[in-house]
């Protein structure tokens, strides 16, 4: 598992006082990719590069202006050639209560062509070790 904090600030706030769906979904990119950085072999981060082919989203409460939501995100399989699964919740730093669920499938891609790339085990190997 790894984790990270953010605060949620005037711009991203919608109309009905609360974390706009955006940010939550910008919020999972930033975690991801910070977990990459930290935990990928340095020439594994200059190789390839990731994408997202689908986000399925679970709203379970709301955050306003000021909140500090806590991010943990892990790998819960091994990969499925190119792809794999990426798991985030979110939740309310103060009171602990579950806000956000999220599962992304996410494409490796090499970095160079273009083009989608299998997911070798020394690749995904930090990843599935520390989900």
């Amino acid at each position: 598992m790894f984790s990270m904090t953010f605060t949620a600030r005037p711009g991203d706030i919608d109309e009905l006082g609360h974390v706009n769906n955006t940010v939550w979904v910008r919020w999972v990119q930033e975690i991801a990719t910070a977990h990459w950085r930290a935990v990928a072999n340095p020439a594994h981060v200059d190789a390839f590069v990731w994408v997202v082919t689908r986000h399925e989203i679970d709203y379970r409460g709301n955050a306003g202006e000021g909140a500090v939501v806590r991010g943990e995100t892990h790998i819960p399989g091994v990969p499925k050639g190119a792809r794999f699964d990426r798991c985030v919740d979110f939740f309310d730093s103060e009171s602990g209560r579950l806000l956000v669920e999220v599962r992304s499938t996410w494409a490796m891609l090499d970095r160079a062509s273009g083009r989608l790339v299998r997911i070798r085990p020394d690749v995904a190997a930090p990843f599935v070790a520390s989900g």
